[in-house]
């Protein structure tokens, strides 16, 4: 778990951590810097909990993502399973027993990724809502251009560790959930989506990455779609994926190859190279403003 200050919601997650059928973990915490009560309120879960089961790290204070991929690098840490976690959520008691038992079924060198819905609650944890159900299969032609759960829901294997432990200094991260994603279908390796909620997803001010689950907050990405900034993130997940392609797939690698080079054609070419890669969002709004991208250049 990745923290900055975030004390007004980070008991219950805590709580919500120790309510958990699946016993046999270990918290490890990145605080960047935190100014509010939140290394206090650790610190006492710490004296409760014993510092075998509550560890506290600084982080490198560049961003969410750095501070994620920071601490999913350390090489103190050792563990057949890791699971991102936000702040201010509240996981479900079954949690890790289930997103566990789906890994464990495949042999453990094959990355894999579980992750899920989640159930949208307010500040006060009064439920708004679920996040969209996608049904397309999981693949690297998908996570291309989209995203298929939040880090919040997502467990991976010490295999997919290893991929993320490869990453290059310096590397443009944009989202640790979004790039995971990219690596593990990019390689070749098994994605587990859950169409069932396993935790609850607070929605509030403070959050840096909303649901995008409402009409208003889909029209504001698409806004940042056309602005650019969808572009922008392709620009720095590309750099990576070129600088790892050892890591990718044959097909990935043709995949990519079609995408990163679309992406620089003028129109028809544009449309006609990027239909070959093959690439698609999960919904039926998502790919029509995906092809309205492709057309305006902000792909």
């Amino acid at each position: 778990m990745c923290t900055y200050n975030g004390a007004a919601y980070l008991r219950e997650q805590l709580e919500s951590f120790f309510a958990q059928t699946f016993r046999n973990w270990v918290l490890y915490v990145s605080d960047d810097a935190s100014t509010d009560d939140t290394v206090d309120i650790l610190s006492d879960y710490q004296a409760r909990w014993g510092r075998e089961r509550l560890v506290i790290f600084s982080g490198p204070c560049k961003g969410f993502a750095e501070n994620f991929v920071s601490l999913v690098q350390r090489p103190e840490i050792d563990a057949d399973y890791f699971a991102f976690s936000d702040q201010d959520d509240v996981w479900f008691s079954d949690k890790l027993e289930r997103s566990v038992g789906r890994l464990e079924l495949l042999k453990p060198d094959t990355p894999a990724l579980y992750c899920s819905r989640t159930r949208l609650v307010d500040a006060d944890l009064k439920v708004i809502g679920v996040s969209p159900l996608f049904k397309k299969t999981p693949s690297f032609k998908n996570a291309l251009v989209q995203s298929l759960a939040g880090a919040n829901t997502m467990l991976i294997n010490q295999a997919t560790r290893g991929l993320l432990a490869k990453l290059p200094e310096h590397a443009p991260l944009i989202a640790h959930d979004w790039l995971t994603y990219l690596l593990v279908t990019g390689c070749g390796g098994q994605v587990f989506y859950d169409a069932d909620p396993c935790l609850y997803y607070r929605q509030h001010r403070g959050n840096l990455i909303g649901a995008n689950a409402s009409t208003r907050e889909r029209l504001i990405r698409f806004r940042k779609m056309l602005s650019g900034r969808f572009a922008e993130w392709n620009d720095a997940n590309v750099a990576i994926l070129k600088d790892m392609e050892c890591v990718l797939t044959e097909e990935s690698r043709h995949v990519l190859g079609y995408f990163e080079s679309g992406r620089r054609q003028r129109l028809f070419k544009r449309v006609f190279t990027l239909r070959k890669a093959g690439i698609y969002r999960q919904t039926v709004q998502g790919n029509l403003s995906l092809i309205l991208a492709v057309c305006l250049d902000r792909v």
